[in-house]
């Protein structure tokens, strides 16, 4: 069960292969030139948001997405390794399909991957532990863990959330997302 204690959460900025459509899991593939973009316009819409700690996935996509926000909010980051994207094992580096909706319900597991309910369990561990440091807190982590979340949380699971949007999540049955605004392009 959730630490009912609202939250922070970003998801990393673009990489190759977010842009081609390809399921990444643990392969660490860095963030591109957009999500370098990215991760700067999220720092400097955070700004002003009273963040006081910031968890992060340590593969390098979130590691420099919460590393860049960290500069401009002048905190450190801390890894938790429990943030990590899921192991999408055979389907790491493939074109996203059909296949994903029936991991989600359960149905399939790609073989070497973590199943949707292992992923469940380990972002619970990952979300009460951020949510017990002091708050307001920023999780800078990836879109499966985040659709992990979501079913946790009594929201509809399978949604994609977009690349370095602040998303301020609150405690309620079933728990409410709201964006934050972003700042203006540079």
């Amino acid at each position: 069960m959730l630490n009912p204690i609202p939250f922070w959460f970003l998801r990393h900025g673009e990489t190759d292969w977010n842009a081609e459509g390809r399921s990444q899991g643990r392969t660490d593939i860095p963030l591109n030139h957009v999500g370098e973009m990215q991760a700067r316009r999220a720092a400097r819409t955070l700004v002003g948001q009273k963040i006081t700690t910031i968890v992060a996935s340590p593969l390098s996509r979130a590691r420099v997405t919460a590393e860049t926000v960290a500069e401009a909010l002048g905190l450190p980051i801390q890894l938790d390794p429990e943030l990590e994207e899921v192991n999408f094992g055979e389907q790491e580096g493939q074109l996203m399909g059909d296949w994903y909706d029936g991991w989600i319900a359960g149905d399939y597991t790609p073989a070497g991957a973590e199943s949707f309910a292992g992923l469940r369990a380990r972002t619970v561990r990952a979300i009460n532990r951020a949510t017990a440091l002091p708050g307001p807190v920023l999780v800078v982590a990836h879109g499966a863990l985040w659709r992990a979340f979501r079913h946790e949380a009594g929201m509809t699971a399978n949604i994609r959330t977009p690349n370095a949007l602040p998303l301020w999540a609150a405690p309620g049955t079933p728990w409410t997302l709201t964006p934050l605004e972003l700042a203006p392009e540079e």
